[in-house]
């Protein structure tokens, strides 16, 4: 018996139409110079504008007052970052599950971040030559944690009569203790750029974990409805209710194949739910697990067959005089 099926031997047939010359290095050279020049005329007519990156700052230099109102929040640990939860503590902030399942819980605390040591009093400590701010931090770090609440609630009290964009810094407040002198001297830091170098700060030679950085700016963003971050990521259409990941800074395209993911993010329940990341997360592995699987799936793997889009293809194949129904190969059941 032949160890060959029917619709094999069909389709292995000898091709009876025309003949020609095929020179294929011939094409590949000019296929590849053809896309080379597309690439860069597209590239220069359409590139993505160099738009400077938002750094601490810029931002202090905006906003004094708004840096120092959610430095404030770092320092006694009631920003966003300081209650998050994994991967960067232990807080319950920001925790989301599925159902009775949490895989922020499941993976832990991976990167720890010490809002009020990281984002403050380690980057002060490393300033020179100022005793009062050396004895500042000293005051500050062998006080109760109920002390320290105080003295930054004090502090929060008259910086909030101040708008975002005050440069009116409290330098002196009893009622604060030395929480005027840390403020004072962490914006001076940030101004100059300093602050932005020690979040960067790391083991490795080159600087590529901005994590930081980026939650320290980030946690103004709920705070803070008309932040300098918020008002950037408005104006350049990157909310989330803006479709922002799949947007390119200003007004331009950004990563079209994105908009299956970001979709969920704009359809209820979704769209009004504390979980919405992992719940998204789900229905994309749900999916992605479906299309790699098409051809195992009874139903799905039959659908190129209901929609014959092979007959286009190779319509020259089935204009052949000598073609008939037989010559297609036998469905699968």
């Amino acid at each position: 018996m032949s160890r060959w099926s029917e619709s094999e031997r069909r389709y292995s047939k000898p091709w009876r139409g025309p003949l020609r010359h095929y020179d294929i290095l011939k094409e590949a050279t000019i296929g590849f110079v053809i896309v080379l020049v597309l690439v860069f005329i597209l590239a220069i007519t359409f590139s993505s504008p160099d738009v400077p990156p938002i750094t601490v700052q810029a931002w202090a230099t905006a906003q004094p007052a708004g840096f120092i109102d959610i430095a404030l929040t770092e320092l006694n640990g009631t920003s966003t970052t300081a209650t998050y939860g994994p991967p960067y503590n232990t807080g319950t902030g920001s925790l989301q599950s599925l159902g009775p399942v949490s895989l922020q819980k499941f993976f832990g605390v991976k990167y720890p971040i010490n809002t009020a040591k990281d984002f403050v009093l380690n980057p002060l400590s490393t300033l020179p030559g100022f005793p009062t701010l050396t004895a500042a931090i000293a005051t500050y770090e062998h006080a109760s944690k109920a002390t320290e609440a105080r003295w930054v609630s004090n502090y929060q009290t008259r910086m909030n009569r101040l708008s975002l964009s005050s440069s009116a810094v409290i330098a002196h407040m009893p009622s604060a203790g030395p929480v005027p002198e840390l403020m004072t001297h962490l914006l001076a830091m940030a101004q100059s750029g300093a602050l932005d170098a020690q979040l960067l700060t790391q083991s490795s030679f080159y600087t590529t974990n901005y994590t930081n950085p980026v939650m320290f700016i980030g946690d103004s963003v709920v705070a803070q409805p008309k932040s300098y971050w918020n008002q950037i990521v408005s104006a350049d259409h990157l909310e989330g209710n803006q479709w922002g990941v799949m947007n390119e800074t200003g007004s331009w395209p950004g990563q079209p194949w994105m908009w299956l993911y970001t979709m969920w993010y704009q359809v209820p329940p979704m769209s009004n739910s504390d979980n919405v990341d992992v719940e998204v997360l789900a229905i994309m592995t749900v999916l992605s697990l479906a299309l790699l699987f098409v051809p195992v799936i009874p139903g799905l793997r039959r659908i190129p067959e209901k929609i014959p889009l092979y007959r286009l293809i190779w319509r020259r194949y089935y204009r052949d005089p000598g073609f008939t129904n037989a010559d297609l190969p036998t469905q699968r059941p």
